[in-house]
């Protein structure tokens, strides 16, 4: 009949480590042994075949930019020499004054640039995209949702970077003087 049996306590629990005492290599110096060691070449051909060759030269990005402000959200799709494709804003799209500001059209208009760009046949010639945000409007949220969403579902995994160029004023001129109404 088995019995449950705790396995003798060792004296070196509750003693503080001594590397001269430990007879046998720690983990961590058999992992560091293994990751300084030369590997034979043959080793390779067990590591999945896109970690084996070596990266090849990426062509440089595409550009998206969008420019989102209070009053309206501004989207151009740019080249790798950032000379421009598509241009659109809210304003293209039928919005007019205070409405081209909300996020009802920036995300319109993200929907009607991503449709537009898989309709000019765009997606074959764009291998890596880079958005560039710029402005703290309603349109960058919106765009996040686009591209998350399924009508960002093509060009989402072409995208390799994200930037935010929002122009920061670090003392400058002197701001405007605020309005007061009421």
């Amino acid at each position: 009949m088995p019995q449950n049996t705790a396995p003798p306590a060792s004296s070196s629990q509750n003693a503080p480590f001594n590397p001269s005492t430990n007879s046998s290599p720690s983990r961590l110096s058999s992992l560091s042994l293994n990751l300084h060691s030369k590997q034979d070449p043959s080793t390779l051909s067990t590591l999945p075949q896109y970690l084996a060759q070596p990266r090849a030269a990426a062509a440089p990005p595409h550009h998206l930019h969008v420019f989102s402000t209070k009053h309206n959200t501004h989207i151009t799709l740019t080249r790798p020499d950032r000379s421009p494709i598509i241009a659109v804003s809210c304003g293209n799209l039928g919005f007019k004054k205070g409405a081209r500001g909300t996020y009802d059209a920036a995300y319109q208009l993200g929907a009607y640039m991503m449709n537009r760009i898989q309709q000019e046949g765009l997606l074959a010639k764009i291998q890596q995209l880079e958005l560039v945000l710029r402005g703290f409007g309603d349109g960058r949220e919106a765009i996040k949702k686009i591209l998350l969403g399924s009508e960002g579902m093509s060009l989402r995994p072409r995208v390799v970077r994200v930037t935010d160029a929002t122009r920061l004023k670090f003392g400058g001129t002197r701001s405007k003087r605020p309005r007061r109404l009421g």
